[in-house]
């Protein structure tokens, strides 16, 4: 097989699968760049960083980290084994990796599998169903966040019920927060964009008896059909860094892909939690692995993550090849 970044077509089939990621409000803040077809360069896109929502630019590294997982992926099943030096150079403050390739034996079958479920990936706004996510698999995901070096942590009843009243907390106080609420509604939008979050993946807006889901449907009139039931105790994960540096949120973007596409290939639906976290960001001075009945942490949480079982749900758009790739 010839090598991934030798042809234009082998360039466009690794990139397509990368832009595949998730990213916050689908700010998609990414390019890419192939230097003399030996390194294919990942650099964070400034523009679309959320200035209100992610002034320190963790959120911007991890939805790139998730790119770059499926960068990898993509290269491994071309019978070739990605080499990723990441933040290769200060010098250049948008460049977070640096990509070779050399040949190697093909993929796994979990490789394979997840690679497969790149396009199948889609993050779910809707209500899931009572029925619980299998020990079965709750250790794969688990697993999954390791092999990237971090930690997902499944949290008891306890802990879940804590996790969701700071959740809900931080969602009225972001409601309450013009300039929030105007870069939600940059980022929100009726379709005919590449970006942003559609409202046809918009879930129901929620009833206020279940889990705080982010109310997407600010940006728009809600009629009485749209308030739905969430779970009361949905099943949650929390993603954890030993550090909190930039380097560390690359490493949490590519174990939560790794996490979510492990889901995805095991039928399971999840959607990110994030609210508490965003009020961390723009509130340094908070704490939240301290506060009383928070699990014990080793680090820092980068992501709380909401699995179960859903219905299928449209994916959202992407920008346009052309647009993500910068020639050398």
């Amino acid at each position: 097989m010839p090598h991934p970044f030798a042809t234009h077509v082998g360039i466009r089939r690794l990139v397509t699968a990368a832009i595949a990621a998730p990213s916050v409000h689908n700010t998609q803040p990414w390019r890419f760049r192939c230097e003399d077809k030996r390194v294919l360069e990942l650099h964070a896109d400034p523009g679309r960083r959320l200035p209100v929502l992610d002034p320190r630019g963790r959120l911007l590294h991890i939805s790139c980290g998730a790119a770059l997982l499926n960068l990898r992926l993509a290269i491994r099943v071309t019978g070739h084994r990605p080499l990723v030096q990441p933040i290769p150079d200060p010098g250049r403050p948008t460049l977070l990796a640096a990509v070779r390739a050399e040949r190697a034996p093909g993929p796994s079958l979990t490789d394979a599998e997840l690679y497969a479920a790149i396009p199948l990936r889609h993050t779910s706004r809707r209500p899931f169903s009572k029925r619980p996510v299998p020990q079965e698999v709750r250790r794969e995901l688990v697993a999954a966040a390791r092999a990237e070096g971090v930690a997902l942590s499944l949290p008891g009843p306890q802990a879940t019920a804590y996790l969701l009243s700071l959740v809900a907390a931080a969602d009225q106080e972001l409601a309450a927060d013009p300039g929030y609420l105007a870069e939600l509604a940059r980022w929100t939008c009726d379709g005919g964009r590449t970006d942003g979050v559609p409202s046809y993946t918009f879930g129901p807006r929620p009833s206020g008896r279940g889990v705080p889901v982010r109310d997407f449907g600010l940006a728009r009139p809600v009629s009485g059909r749209e308030v739905d039931h969430f779970a009361a105790r949905p099943q949650l994960g929390v993603l954890m860094t030993r550090g909190d540096e930039p380097e560390d949120w690359l490493r949490a973007g590519q174990a939560l892909q790794r996490v979510l596409l492990t889901a995805t290939r095991r039928g399971v639906s999840a959607s990110p939690m994030t609210q508490p976290l965003d009020m961390l960001d723009l509130d340094r001075e908070r704490d939240l692995q301290r506060r009383p009945g928070m699990p014990r942490a080793s680090g820092h949480i980068q992501m709380i993550i909401r699995f179960g079982y859903g219905p299928p749900v449209p994916g959202s758009p992407r920008r346009p090849f052309p647009e993500v790739l910068e020639r050398a």
